[in-house]
């Protein structure tokens, strides 16, 4: 839009509310989303300043709240607004749409678009704050039903309190269909985080997303100039790092979580390996019982945790669990275990010995993550088939011999497509084919519907390589019989073409 800043991967929304507005008569929209994703910026962002007034309400009580709005309410519209006269939320309510007709009915005409930002903190707890969005609805039923297409006004309520905030417009509740605009920011996917941090090197890009993850204001600290390394290891080794401070400091920001040590003594020990929630509960001390589920599916809702079973579970078959956040899973294996040794020496130094020689490892999971993403992206460009679901799996075969195969993704066209992803820096030879292809038979004959499909001619291979592939691999593909897919960092990063 003219006049307004550049958006990574947020023109999307900011083109749906720059529609709402300017179809011309009142809509209510909320957006939610953890801290640092960029929801106030895109808000911020989303419409000419002349347009916009954002009030973000503080962690305070809803009076003083009350009353701030109402000073910078004034203060924006140039007109003074007397306290005293606004003594409740519905006044307060009511005075935004006077605002807004008033505007509206100017010589010069203008859009109104009322941001409340952290709208959880207008009052105390889950029940004040349903009763404020009562307040709310009650002036919603009286103005903006009666003056139909007559008012260019958008309210939208945004704050990081997910849980509460997404209640709002749930069934029962006071504003429960009457948002126009439903929204959880998430955070950037692979692509929009190497374009926001623009290192040249696509490797640099894959290990930026897989070290700092897709938090915005996690990458806005790194500084492009400088090595990789150097930013990871003071960003996030460093005890005084930025980000480090920013993850360790991130459960005690949301909204309404309560027993934050819970929550954190869950997540490591999730990462120390504890995928099942008997083994969470046994690691953290904690029963395994409804309040566990509870704090999982918390977990989870915020984006720190994912589920993970295979694509033939059971309903009733054990979930696994994962970190779900780069920059968690990174600070968990790499930065909580050398604590210690990190208040002691330099943080390039502990990078060299306790980093730099586990990355590739660490990185093997991430750019699975990184593959899964890019073939979406592109999928429809190139003509690739749909995907239902993505996932891998892990188990055994018929003799007990583990089994792990990195991409079975079962396609909307009825087949299923598996394949390998491989982060080594060097080409990879014919013997990752030849023991996928194994393993599909291992599984096969262990009885998996999945891998017997698999198997048929007409199943696609997904193979993706960072360091891309030998000849070998390309000539024993080229027989192999099956529609073959081979992506390596050039594929990944390759430009959408228009």
């Amino acid at each position: 839009m003219d006049g307004l800043p550049v958006l990574i991967d947020r023109n999307q929304e900011r083109d749906e509310l720059a529609a709402l507005l300017h179809r011309g008569r009142p809509a209510l929209a909320l957006l939610t989303g953890r801290r640092r994703v960029g929801k106030t910026y895109l808000l911020a962002n989303a419409w000419p300043a002349e347009h916009l007034f954002l009030y973000t309400a503080s962690q305070t009580t809803g009076e003083l709240n009350r009353r701030q709005l109402l000073h910078d309410l004034g203060g924006w519209t140039g007109e003074a607004v007397r306290v005293e006269d606004y003594p409740t939320w519905r006044t307060v309510f009511r005075l935004l749409f006077d605002v807004a007709e008033q505007r509206a009915s100017a010589s010069s005409p203008r859009p109104t678009v009322i941001v409340l930002d952290e709208f959880q903190y207008l009052a105390d707890g889950d029940a004040g704050v349903a009763a404020v969005a009562s307040e709310l609805n009650a002036v919603w039923e009286q103005f903006g039903n009666r003056r139909g297409t007559k008012l260019p006004l958008l309210i939208v309520l945004a704050g990081s309190a997910v849980t509460t905030m997404e209640t709002l417009a749930a069934g029962g509740a006071p504003l429960y269909g009457r948002f126009a605009w439903h929204r959880k920011l998430q955070p950037f996917g692979y692509w929009h985080a190497a374009e926001f941090t623009a290192y040249p090197n696509l490797r640099d890009q894959a290990l930026v997303y897989g070290v700092f993850g897709g938090t915005p204001r996690y990458l806005a600290a790194l500084d492009p100039g400088r090595l990789l390394t150097d930013n990871a290891a003071d960003l996030l080794l460093s005890p005084r790092g930025e980000v480090r401070l920013l993850v360790e400091t991130a459960l005690d920001q949301e909204e309404g979580l309560r027993d934050v040590p819970i929550y954190r003594a869950m997540l490591r020990a999730v990462a120390d390996g504890c995928t099942e929630r008997n083994e969470i509960a046994q690691r953290a001390g904690l029963p395994n019982d409804s309040g566990l589920r509870s704090k999982l599916a918390v977990l989870v809702d915020l984006g720190y945790l994912e589920q993970r079973r295979n694509v033939d579970a059971k309903p009733n078959d054990v979930i696994r669990y994962a970190i779900a956040d780069a920059a968690f899973r990174f600070y968990h294996r790499f930065v909580a275990p050398n604590a210690s040794v990190l208040e002691r020496y330099p943080p390039s130094g502990v990078w060299e010995s306790s980093v730099a020689p586990y990355l590739g490892a660490y990185m093997g999971l991430e750019f699975e993550r990184i593959a899964t993403q890019a073939y979406d992206r592109r999928a429809l460009e190139l003509g690739l088939p749909m995907v239902e679901r993505w996932g891998r799996w892990e188990g055994v075969d018929r003799t007990r011999r583990p089994l792990e195969i990195d991409v079975v993704a079962p396609l909307a066209d009825g087949r299923t497509m598996t394949g390998a992803v491989k982060w080594d820096a060097n080409p990879i030879g014919a013997g990752v084919h030849h023991g996928h292809l194994e393993m599909l038979r291992r599984a096969a004959d262990a009885g998996r519907a999945w891998a017997h499909a698999a198997l048929e001619p007409d199943a696609p291979l997904f193979y993706v390589a960072a360091g891309g592939f030998t000849s070998s691999f390309h000539e024993e593909v080229e027989t192999s019989g099956h529609p073959v897919i081979l992506w390596t960092l050039e594929e990944i990063y390759a430009t959408r073409e228009e």
